[in-house]
């Protein structure tokens, strides 16, 4: 097992069409973005542009996550709204419109992986995935196994877990939650 802690602080800035992109992982580290061959990433955007385009992606299933207000979004031509910390999913070549500013969380993930899930957790959970991921909403306590983790705000905790041990986490506070098997 293979545990990873990427604050915020250290992820790399990049521009993107409405704002600044900040990614934390792509995974493989071997895969590059601009290449779409990447089988996850994770990243936080800055929406400052209104309206805003989101990138399209062939191939990609994507969670969005406003960290810090809602979401007024066009989908397709179908108008939605998304209150803050509410998780939208979509397909990456959606045509995808934002009406709101903001700073959101993005996980991209390739439509090859047959099993993933993002949900947000406070208590006890038992995980037996082959990558877990831990995105802190609030300043958190992250307990792996009787391990504690100290999370700001924004920080990601990354556990590759190959071999599918049963880890049981402990949060002291909301993290949003994301499973993928290969």
């Amino acid at each position: 097992m293979n545990i990873r802690l990427l604050p915020k602080k250290d992820s790399t800035c990049s521009i993107w069409s409405g704002g600044l992109t900040y990614e934390y992982i792509i995974y493989p580290k071997t895969a590059n973005y601009a290449d779409r061959d990447f089988i996850f990433r994770i990243s936080s955007a800055t929406i400052e542009k209104v309206p805003s385009e989101f990138t399209q992606f062939k191939g990609y299933h994507r969670y969005l996550v406003m960290l810090d207000n809602s979401l007024n979004i066009e989908v397709n031509k179908e108008e939605k709204i998304y209150e803050k910390h509410e998780i939208m999913e979509f397909n990456s070549d959606d045509e995808v419109t934002s009406y709101t500013k903001g700073t959101d969380f993005n996980w991209m993930v390739s439509e090859k992986i047959s099993h993933h899930e993002l949900k947000i957790s406070n208590s006890n959970q038992n995980y037996n995935a082959e990558i877990i991921i831990l995105f802190s909403l609030h300043i958190t306590v992250i307990k792996i196994n009787e391990k504690p983790y100290y999370l700001n705000p924004h920080d990601l905790l990354v556990i590759e877990n190959l071999e599918k041990e049963n880890i049981m986490l402990h949060f002291s506070n909301e993290c949003l939650c994301g499973i993928l098997d290969f």
